[in-house]
């Protein structure tokens, strides 16, 4: 097979990414190793910044998301026992973040690549990629018995932490950054109405949690455990009495339990990969860097990445240029360390640290104080948490 691009996992980076190449005009095959099935199983962050609704609407594929999102103006800070809003509209000049999980969002791009007739090819084995420091990079893969060859112009590895892509850049080349929290979050997903109509990021003596959701009937759940603690130990019973020991007294009493259909331990790590271009191969989302999902910048920095790409590979044909491929690297860096800032700050103050002691909380508590109190600082969170623009400092 021939293609232009090699796009290399079909999440929502790479199924993204397709969709902007497909607009373009740019031929491209995407590869899979899991079923569809399984990646639509995959649970995770669903705070979406206005930059990544923008590539949705761009892309067509936004329709469902505006019509079941859950607009968010404002979320809140728990702490000492009450609550205290962060206005992000009054503080960011009418921004706000959408609720919509990243299983939606993946679901929406791939209807819309199957409807496009696209060519998406799940349960390929033994992806492997090849000679991506020539002009003639190609990838092969094992599906149904047989072996095959995509020859192609770029690869794109959107292929997640784990991935081939990033395993397969010789180690003198690439310099890894990796910071692992002493701790993880234990989240549930369950159909009971949202404990409040917003977002609660509770700093507590229990130590972290979170009330989100993902619709008015779903909510999603979570907080702070010992990295030695196993899911199995956590009956729904046992979350459900550790979380309301998190939350003040209102949100106690609108507390709506029930049986969870989800339950998991996800560890938290902040982890970036220098450079992201290996001649004609790129790295983006995931296969690239990680954030704490305590900041929600996941998924909106993979989108961020494919949308740099996208406009690189684009004005690599229609202009036969090659400056957008080769600034793509350090203008997604400064943007992720920008998040990945962001990400260990607002981590860093929400958990309580096994080592920190009295002194630390307090002082954790003193700087939550100082975010309420200071017009300052809840800008610079608010213009954080919204996202900050595409061009930011260019």
């Amino acid at each position: 097979m021939r293609t232009q691009v090699a796009i290399i996992g079909a999440g929502p980076s790479g199924l993204l990414l397709g969709a902007l190449l497909n607009k373009a005009g740019i031929d491209n095959i995407i590869l899979e190793r899991q079923s569809g099935d399984y990646v639509l199983g995959r649970i995770r962050a669903g705070v979406l910044e206005q930059v990544t609704v923008d590539l949705l609407d761009e892309v067509g594929v936004s329709k469902r998301l505006h019509q079941e999102g859950l607009v968010h103006g404002g979320f809140e800070l728990l702490f000492a026992g009450k609550r205290h809003r962060i206005d992000l509209n009054q503080h960011t000049g009418g921004k706000n973040v959408v609720v919509y999980g990243q299983t939606e969002v993946t679901r929406d791009l791939m209807a819309d690549r199957a409807d496009k007739g696209l060519t998406t090819i799940y349960e390929a084995d033994n992806v492997m990629v090849h000679d991506f420091d020539s002009t003639n990079p190609r990838v092969t893969y094992d599906k149904d018995g047989k072996s095959h060859t995509i020859e192609c112009d770029f690869i794109a590895g959107c292929d997640g932490f784990h991935g081939v892509c990033r395993a397969s850049v010789p180690k003198g080349a690439i310099k890894e950054y990796e910071k692992v929290y002493p701790f993880g979050w234990l989240g549930i997903l369950a159909d009971v109405p949202p404990v409040s109509h917003e977002l609660i990021y509770a700093h507590t003596d229990h130590g972290f949690a979170l009330c989100s959701m993902r619709s008015a009937t779903r909510s999603r759940y979570y907080i702070q455990v010992p990295l030695s603690d196993k899911v199995e130990e956590w009956s729904d019973e046992r979350f459900w009495k550790a979380l309301k020991e998190h939350l003040d007294p209102e949100a106690q009493a609108n507390l709506v339990t029930g049986p969870s259909i989800e339950k998991s331990i996800a560890p938290l790590r902040s982890f970036v990969a220098e450079p992201m271009r290996f001649g004609r191969m790129f790295l983006a989302g995931d296969a690239a860097h990680i954030v704490p999902p305590t900041g929600a910048k996941g998924l909106n920095l993979a989108a961020t990445d494919v949308k740099y790409l996208g406009d690189a590979i684009t004005e690599f044909y229609a202009e036969k240029s090659a400056a957008g491929i080769d600034n793509y690297s350090q203008r997604c860096l400064r943007r992720i360390w920008r998040a990945e800032r962001f990400s260990w700050w607002f981590t860093s103050l929400m958990h309580q640290f096994p080592d920190a002691g009295g002194f630390g909380h307090k002082v954790q508590e003193a700087e939550l104080d100082y975010l309420i109190h200071s017009e300052a600082a809840s800008r610079s969170l608010a213009e954080n948490y919204v996202g900050l623009p595409l061009n930011f400092g260019e």
